[in-house]
Formats: structure tokens, sequence, C-alpha cells
């Protein structure tokens, strides 16, 4: 057999794969599109747009041939509010930008930058996140609406509660025990149909026999005469521009850590993080200017794919082909679903974003105040304004471990006991000097250096003072710096700081579509 028989060969046992692949991913994919199109406040058809677009622009072009890509939970909120003050016109004009920024930053290749926030931010990120989702959905599920901000949800919740909406009520409820439960009774070969399907499908269902009153999703009968064109702003710019940068950070961080948790799933090639960046502007582009959502790696997508079989990039491709097919052909069969069915999904799409097994974990290595700052900054303001006092915390606590440096000295056989211990960098160098002051000039000391870091200045500080101290008459006996300097650099390359990256686990565990 020839070489290229061999490649056809083995092109063909990849696509035999991919093919049933694609459709579980579908499957996974569609309610959660139009879930999220309604969590993003959008039309419906803005998120099967998305999912199209994400599966076969970024399966063609992506850097990650394992990842699905699609609109996720983790933007709803975010593009919620820019729909909100800015229209979704202009939101899709940002979506666009965006993507072009994207792109930029995969051309400079600067994707690994991204890597270097802390898991604690990301994760209280999305915690807050769904928090937001859930307190906004509750209401949809019970049959009311959502309101204009966390407090307000909470404050009108027990009304909501004790007016309970009948049919509309008992659906979203039922979605709710559905998606909870079939995990729970799935066997054998049932294991591979996801639960939102078989929650949307079930209680969507039971509307029609019932004959429900209810409020159901609107497709358009032609979904390209229908498109949504992006709109430049004409003013107000810094609010647009404030959009674009947030999208395109927020996306870029999101997707590029779903790559590196996708990676470690499947033994197939490894991401090719910038190639992986840009293919994700370019899509946001073009969902952008074809008025969708935007787009990033999601990882439950992703391991349903994987779980699922997937070999090559064709299954994301052939699964937004499916959506595509969908949308055109058998958008009736979507109007036949209460926007509750889809609330129920989400709030339990939006609870699995607060994941205990990350709090704990935190909690293990002394982030999680950095994790509930950045939750409180997102549920109780805004989305950039967590992320940043996220990262403000992050920043001080990293500030105050390298400035963690324990001095004690002690006088005993006459001599001076010297014991150093921590962190030893230009933050807690003050420290040293004032507890250094307290040894006597002409006197015997004994320096124990047990520092686990050890930068210039800290090095600098301890070696002009030894020397000083000699030549003032003292004498002065500890270990050679330059070992301690290099003892201290190994731990210094493996001690966690904050441009730790997120591990596979937590990531894979995340429960975002």
């Amino acid at each position: 057999m020839t070489t290229s028989d061999g490649n056809a060969g083995s092109a063909w046992k990849n696509l035999a794969a991919d093919l049933p692949a694609s459709l579980v991913v579908f499957l996974v994919a569609l309610p959660l599109c139009m879930g999220i199109a309604l969590a993003s406040g959008a039309p419906i058809v803005s998120g099967l747009i998305a999912g199209v677009v994400g599966g076969v622009v970024v399966g063609l072009l992506g850097g990650a041939p394992l990842q699905v890509s699609g609109p996720a939970a983790g933007l709803a909120v975010m593009v919620f509010g820019f729909i909100q003050t800015m229209g979704l016109a202009m939101t899709c004009a940002a979506v666009a930008v965006a993507g072009v920024v994207q792109m930029i930053f995969g051309g400079l290749k600067v994707a690994r930058a991204a890597l270097a926030i802390s898991p604690a931010v990301i994760h209280g990120m999305l915690a807050g996140i769904g928090i937001l989702i859930v307190l906004g959905q509750v209401h949809i599920v019970l049959g009311g609406s959502p309101q204009s901000s966390a407090w307000q949800n909470i404050k009108e919740l027990p009304e909501q509660i004790l007016g309970l909406h009948g049919p509309a009520a008992v659906l979203g409820l039922a979605t709710i025990g559905l998606m909870v439960v079939w995990p729970l009774l799935a066997k054998g070969k049932l294991k591979l149909v996801p639960a939102p399907l078989v929650a949307v499908v079930g209680a969507t269902a039971a509307s029609v026999l019932w004959g429900a009153d209810v409020s159901r999703v609107e497709l358009p009968a032609n979904v390209f005469s229908s498109m949504q064109l992006p709109a430049i702003p004409t003013g107000n710019w810094g609010q647009f521009v404030t959009a674009v940068l947030s999208l395109a950070l927020v996306a870029s961080a999101e997707s590029l850590l779903s790559a590196v948790a996708t990676d470690k799933m499947h033994t197939g090639p490894r991401a090719n993080l910038d190639k992986e960046l840009f293919a994700q502007g370019v899509a946001n582009t073009v969902s952008g200017l074809v008025g969708g959502l935007p787009i990033t790696g999601v990882i439950v997508r992703s391991a349903a794919n994987i779980a699922a079989g997937a070999k090559s990039r064709w299954s994301a491709v052939i699964h937004g082909g499916l959506l595509l097919l969908f949308v055109t052909t058998l958008g009736s069969v979507a109007g036949l679903v209460p926007l509750t069915v889809l609330a129920g999904l989400l709030v339990v799409v939006g609870t699995k974003l607060v994941n205990l097994h990350h709090i704990r974990e935190l909690q293990k290595r002394g982030e999680v105040l950095v994790y509930a700052v950045t939750v409180a900054g997102v549920v109780g303001i805004n989305l950039l304004a967590g992320i940043g006092l996220g990262l403000l915390v992050a920043m001080l606590r990293l500030l105050w471990r390298l400035g963690s440096v324990k001095v004690d000295v002690k006088q005993a056989h006459g001599e001076f006991l010297v014991q150093v211990s921590g962190s030893l960098t230009f933050v807690g160098v003050p420290r040293l000097s004032t507890a250094l002051a307290q040894v006597p000039a002409g006197s015997r000391v004994r320096v124990d250096l047990t520092v686990d870091t050890l930068d210039h200045s800290g090095f600098e500080a301890i070696e002009s003072w030894s020397d000083t101290h000699r030549k003032t008459g003292g004498s002065v006996v500890m270990e050679s710096l330059e070992e301690v300097w290099v003892r201290s650099g190994t731990s210094r390359s493996s001690s966690p700081v904050l441009g730790s990256q997120v591990s596979t686990n937590t990531l894979a565990s995340e429960g975002a579509p």
C-alpha cells in the first residue's frame, strides 16, 4: 500500500469516528446555543449562528483540533450588559472588532500570556457569572421576568416564588429535574445521550402534549434575510472600545485555558495556542458581521467530543454543519421549545460554574480570598470590576508572599544567631535591615539562611551588611550566598505565584458549556 493510500485509509478511519462524535456534540450544542442566546438578551438565532461559525471556522483553522467552539455561558452576562446599553447592532460590531484584536494577539504570538491570569480569578469570574445567570434565569423558570441587577433579582425572588405562574413554572422545574436526574439514571449506551437534550426534548414534548400556554422560541422563517448587520457607533466610543477589549481579553483567556485542558484529555497532536487564538479571532469577526454572539472554545463540548471518540478537527466542522442544517430546515421545530425550558437548562449550567471542588483547592492554597473578592465584584458591581478587583488582590497577595520574610535575632553563648526564613526579596529588605540593626557592632554573628526565595535586593542587603559588620570589627559566619542563590532559584521557579497555570483537572470539571 502506498503512502497516499495509507493516508487516505487513515482519513476514512478518522471520519468514521468523527461522524458519530459530531452528532453527539451537535445534540449537546443545540440547546445550549439557544439557552445562551436567551441569557445574553439576544435573538435565539444569534446563538445558533455563533454555534455554526464556531464549529466551521475554528474547526477548519484552529490550532486545537479536538476543541469545539461556540457561544459560552462565560460571556453571557457581559453580552447582556452590552446589548442593554449599546443595542444588538453595536454589540455585533464590537464582537467583530474584538475578533480583529484576537487575530492581532495571535499574530504577535502572545497566546501564552493569557495563561498568566491567576486560577483563583478565572474560577471566581466563572462562579460570579454562574450566580448572575442563576439569579436571572430562575425568574423565567418561575414564569416571570429577570430584573436589572443581582440585588433586584434577589429582592423580587420571594414574590416570584409566591406567585408561581402555573405551566411555565412546572416546565422549568421539570427541566431542572431532568438535567440533574438523567446523568444518575442513564446506563450503558444511554450515557451517550446528553442531559441537555433529554431535558429540553422531554420538557418540550410535555408542553406540546399538555397544550401549555407559554412563551416559546422564535426563529425567523428565513435566517439569511434576518441576520443582524453590525453598526459602528456614532458616539460614545469609550463604551464601544471597552466592549471590544473586554470581549477580546475574556474570550481569549477562556478559549486558551480550555485548549490547555483539552490537550490533557487526549493523546493526539498538542494545541498550537497562537494558531488557535488567531482562529478564534477570525470566527468572532465572522460571527459579529453576520449577527452572531461572541465565540470561545468551550470545555464541556470539547470533552463530549473527545469522549465520543473524535479523532480530528472534522468532528467540530461537521457539528457546525449540522447546526446550520437545523437552522435552515428545521427552525419550526425549535419554535416548539418553551423559553422557561431553556431557562431551566441555564440554571443548571450556571450552578455548575460555582464549583465546590475549586473552592476547596483554592482554600488549601490560601487563594480563597482572591476567589471571593472576584465573585463579589462580578455579582455586586460588574464583570470587569470583579476581574480587576480579583487581580488586584492576587497581586497584593503575591507582594505579601514575597515580603513574608521572618528574621529572628537571638543571643547565646557569646554570639548572636540571626535566623532568616521565608522569601527574602526587595519587599522584605526593610524588615531585614530593622532586625539586623539590633546586632551590636563588633559582635560575633552566625547567620542561618533558610529562605525559599532570594532576589537580587535581598542578596545585596545581606552581603552589604555582612561586609560592613566585618569592617567594624565583628565576625560573620554563614553559608555562601552564591549557594543560597542557586538553591532558592530552584524553589523560586516552582513556587506558586500570580501567573500559575490552571490545573487540568480543575478546567476539565469546569461545567461551563
